[in-house]
């Protein structure tokens, strides 16, 4: 927990940037009945629905850069999760010197599977380019791409999506519109609130 929050104090550099990472699965569900909007504004949907399977949501979000974006995948592998950790090294950050991941302690994080899919020579430059750091177990709450997870949900994604590339859409006008308007995060809690509100959490120490 500490090692997350001491991150989370660092100064913005954008040589090296702190990027959050989480993953979500989200079902695509389409309408069995078109709604429509009656003469007084008020819109009706019915309640029956199809399920259309699900897609997962790949969260990165730049806390102190105000930038974010979301990478839409068909399921949630380890080789999803090298794909997604090439594209934002590659990608999102091709000349960052070091880039800084806070991410959820999950068994499909694992660094070997980028050698499934690149090259030893192309793995091993991704994976020196990136300090992973962790969240602690049970303390998923540590991860800033989790809020911006729930933030997504709350406005973008409060009505049923029948479709992947529909998800894409919403997801993409949700980012690019947060991303014009450099929504930052301010994290305030801090290794010294931990010590303090969390003091049950850490060993007691025999005189």
């Amino acid at each position: 927990m500490e090692e997350v929050l001491d991150v989370y104090a660092r100064r913005y550099n954008p040589n090296n940037p702190v990027v959050c990472f989480d993953e979500s699965p989200k079902q695509l569900i389409s309408e069995c009945r078109t709604p429509f909007i009656d003469s007084k504004g008020i819109k009706y949907t019915d309640y029956e629905y199809k399920r259309e399977g699900t897609v997962d949501l790949y969260m990165i979000a730049e806390p102190l850069g105000g930038r974010r974006e979301v990478v839409v995948k068909d399921k949630h592998t380890r080789l999803d999760w090298a794909a997604v950790i090439a594209y934002i090294a590659e990608q999102m950050y091709p000349s960052a010197e070091k880039i800084t991941l806070v991410q959820d302690n999950l068994s499909a994080h694992k660094k070997s599977a980028l050698y499934e899919i690149f090259t030893p020579e192309r793995a091993r430059v991704i994976i020196e380019r990136i300090e992973f750091v962790n969240t602690p177990k049970h303390g998923s709450w540590l991860n800033i791409a989790e809020c911006e997870l729930s933030v997504l949900t709350r406005q973008a994604l409060n009505g049923r999506t029948s479709s992947k590339d529909e998800m894409i859409k919403k997801v993409a006008n949700w980012y690019e519109a947060r991303n014009k308007n450099i929504s930052k995060v301010d994290w305030q809690f801090t290794t010294k609130n931990a010590r303090v509100k969390l003091k049950r959490l850490y060993p007691t120490l025999k005189p």
